[in-house]
């Protein structure tokens, strides 16, 4: 009985050490392959894990403040046209939004 409890004592730790790496893994994809492995994700699961500080570490990128911003290109609204954001360079301020609207 005792043998069984320490047993269980260390798996559950390993487990979560396992859990947390397979996570930060998951979270170093790009979004449409985490979600995949979210979608099948219990809440309880999630609630045991630092998702924060890893989701912080995984998508934390290289830049720094005062950075120049990476160019990329995006369509218009209404699908037009592409914009790139180095169009924009030394003609005007840019303001750049990133966030879950969800």
């Amino acid at each position: 009985m005792r043998r069984k409890l320490l047993w269980i004592l260390a798996a559950i730790p390993a487990a979560w050490v396992a859990l947390s790496a397979g996570f930060f893994w998951a979270m170093s994809q790009p979004p449409a392959v985490f979600g995949g492995i979210v979608k099948y994700t219990p809440m309880p699961a999630m609630m045991l894990l630092p998702f924060e500080t890893m989701w912080s570490r995984a998508r934390g990128g290289t830049l720094n403040p005062g950075d120049m911003a990476p160019d990329f290109r995006l369509p218009t609204l209404d699908r037009s046209a592409t914009v790139s954001l180095s169009s924009f360079r030394g003609s005007r301020p840019v303001v750049l939004v990133f966030g879950s609207y969800t």
